[in-house]
């Protein structure tokens, strides 16, 4: 039997025999409805339009649902409109309005569609979650108009006088948002996040204040995501990265207008040092335009080549006061000999493209400037001290971790690092080896002391170092190359040079051994388990396929952001997992002036319909079932009394 103090703790919430055996019955219920769609995102890199877009619209499943339900009745255009008034209602709303075109008939035709398509996607689920997700001010007359008996005359008529008297107290527009906004939710079940929100596109903020409204999401932290955590952190080398990332791709907006940071220190100290300095090594890469803060791309260049500098700096630092990165090889300005113009790289010498450093001594090259050092005070209290950030952080953390484990399937962002003969790949820490599922909790305890320890600790200034080696590290779980060549890039011409050498798990994973060695050692079956990865672009129009080892590897980054779409041909896929089978959702690159809905293929089948008790989920009602029951059998015994009113 269970602890009786747990049991007494229970009967707080079930005083009675019936209250408990209600819940029994509910639970087992629960556990024989299909499960509910999973959705796994990667690699969004703040490319907020399109993320919402696809999170709103499902992916296209939205689509297929008003082509099942009205495809023979209403033309392809209406389907198109129906669908756009889902994705954005307040938008479209407004435009009929404005064109005079929201008549009565219009909210009444709206109406009975969009119950409709409520109706389907909410039929998995039980009566009381669809409530739960309801608008409060609506529930009871939604949940009317969801359940009404279309057979029984008196119910149509029912029907027709709710929503006539929506139309007539005029509401219909703020309940035809309502019914929207609750299709979009009861859509997606679950949404699962395989890493790098940030970076390179121009909104990751608007991306984080959309997941923390989400109803159920989960992250898997890429190297991005760690880059910036590590900034919050206060790390410096980290704060000069997500600096020099932003500055080089134009983001100006997410830094100033997403999150205050105030980079006027550092346009001014950029243009006085490199004022006879065109930079044009450290031209910004415009994908997109600067909506609230525009800034000159000369003024830009400067600003990205003095935080590039001040980078290499300190984690040159960084490496010197660990040795066990084994990185002495990346302290790059020391390997420079200004006065011949060339740098040292791996024994061989290359001439440098750019050998105008004002605030660099050839004889410390790693020491910063009295001015570097203010300036990094300045900008390191705009990020530890970042009221919105630091809010967006700690939901990384509470929702976020290195990997998941979740229905069968391995969620992590890069890969497990590997050896070339195929084993794990270890750190050693204090004379112990990590590798496998080991290291990547070791890792994931060492992010949580990086922002969660007391500062100016040991321990914490040791996890903050770490945030960055992760950044970049030879064995990060979440980098997975041999090698990071920021530096090459700049100043060294020869492509060979640029390299950066894939872990060798991206080589063995293709195979189905590999995978089943990896899922064995995270404690799932080889039989119907997947591992699902982002973080290495695919590139469809080469012929990749996202689909690897049989089908038991998904790698899901297809370009969601803009700068890999030349490379990939396609925007990124979905990953959709219902109770049925497992479908990829294609991305087209998106366009708000055109219909963009993603090509969806089913890529497995389950052998049976996937329930509830099929599931984590499930197992979890599965065990509050037996709690219960002993409950209740604790109860009958007389062990416990129930509380009679």
């Amino acid at each position: 039997m269970r602890d009786l103090a747990y049991l007494k703790l229970m009967s707080r919430e079930y005083p009675t025999i019936k209250a408990a055996s209600s819940e029994i019955i509910n639970l087992t219920a629960i556990q024989g409805l299909p499960k509910g769609t999973e959705y796994f995102f990667s690699d969004l890199h703040g490319e907020y339009e399109a993320f919402i877009h696809l999170l709103r619209s499902a992916s296209g499943i939205i689509r297929e649902k008003i082509t099942e339900t009205f495809g023979h009745i209403i033309p392809e255009k209406e389907e198109v409109e129906l669908a756009n008034m889902i994705y954005y209602p307040e938008r479209v709303v407004s435009q009929m309005q404005l064109k005079g075109l929201a008549t009565d008939d219009w909210q009444r035709v709206a109406i009975y569609r969009l119950v409709q398509i409520c109706k389907v996607v909410s039929s998995k689920y039980t009566r009381s979650k669809v409530r739960k997700k309801m608008p409060p001010e609506f529930a009871y007359v939604i949940d009317e108009l969801l359940h009404v008996d279309y057979n029984d005359d008196n119910k149509r008529v029912y029907y027709s006088e709710i929503i006539r008297s929506i139309i007539d107290i005029r509401v219909g527009d703020k309940f035809i948002i309502a019914l929207c906004e609750l299709i979009q939710n009861l859509t997606i079940d679950s949404l699962h996040i395989i890493g790098d929100i940030f970076d390179r596109g121009p909104r990751a903020d608007i991306i984080m204040k959309e997941l923390m409204q989400f109803h159920d999401v989960d992250i898997q932290w890429g190297n991005h995501d760690i880059s910036w955590m590590g900034a919050a952190t206060g790390n410096l080398a980290c704060i000069c990265n997500v600096l020099r990332i932003a500055i080089s791709y134009n983001s100006f907006d997410v830094l100033e207008d997403g999150y205050g940071i105030n980079l006027r220190p550092l346009s001014m100290f950029a243009a006085r040092v490199y004022h006879n300095d065109t930079c044009e090594r450290f031209v910004p890469q415009i994908l997109d335009e600067n909506i609230y803060d525009a800034v000159d791309p000369g003024l830009a260049a400067k600003m990205h080549k003095a935080i590039a500098i001040i980078q290499f700096k300190v984690q040159g630092q960084i490496i010197g006061r660990h040795p066990e990165y084994e990185m002495d090889d990346r302290r790059l300005l020391e390997a420079v000999d200004f006065d011949r113009g060339v740098v040292v790289v791996e024994g061989k010498e290359y001439p440098m493209l750019d050998l105008s450093f004002p605030t660099v001594d050839p004889k410390d090259p790693l020491r910063l400037t009295a001015e570097e050092e203010d300036l990094l005070h300045t900008l390191q209290l705009s990020f530890k001290h970042n009221e919105l950030l630091h809010k967006h952080i700690r939901f990384l953390y509470s929702h976020g971790s290195l990997y998941k484990c979740y229905n069968s399937n391995l969620l992590y962002h890069g890969c497990i690092p590997m050896k070339e003969d195929g084993s794990f790949d270890e750190i050693v820490v204090d004379s112990i080896s990590y590798s496998g599922q080991a290291l990547m909790d070791y890792v994931d305890r060492k992010v949580q002391n990086a922002y969660f320890m007391a500062e100016e600790s040991p321990e914490k200034e040791d996890a903050m170092d770490f945030m960055w080696y992760l950044w970049c590290g030879a064995k990060s779980p979440v980098y997975g190359k041999g090698k990071m060549t920021t530096f090459e890039h700049y100043f060294i011409e020869d492509p060979a040079t640029h390299k950066e050498p894939m872990n060798p798990y991206y080589r063995l994973s293709v195979k189905e051994e590999t995978c089943d060695r990896i899922l064995e050692e995270f404690g799932l079956p080889k039989s119907g388990s997947h591992i699902i990865n982002g973080h290495v672009p695919v590139k469809i129009k080469e012929g990749e396929s996202p689909v690897k080892a049989g089908g038991k590897l998904f790698i899901i980054d297809g370009g969601l952001s803009k700068a890999y779409q030349s490379r990939t041909g396609i925007a990124g896929y979905t990953l959709i997992y219902n109770s049925n089978h497992l479908a990829l959702a294609e991305h087209k690159p998106f366009d708000p002036e055109k219909e963009s809905t993603p090509r969806v293929s089913i890529v497995e089948n389950m052998h049976k319909r996937v329930m509830v008790a099929d599931t984590d989920k499930g197992v979890e009602l599965a065990g509050r079932i037996a709690d219960l029951k002993e409950l209740v059998g604790a109860y009958r015994e007389g062990i416990l009394k129930e509380k009679v009113e």
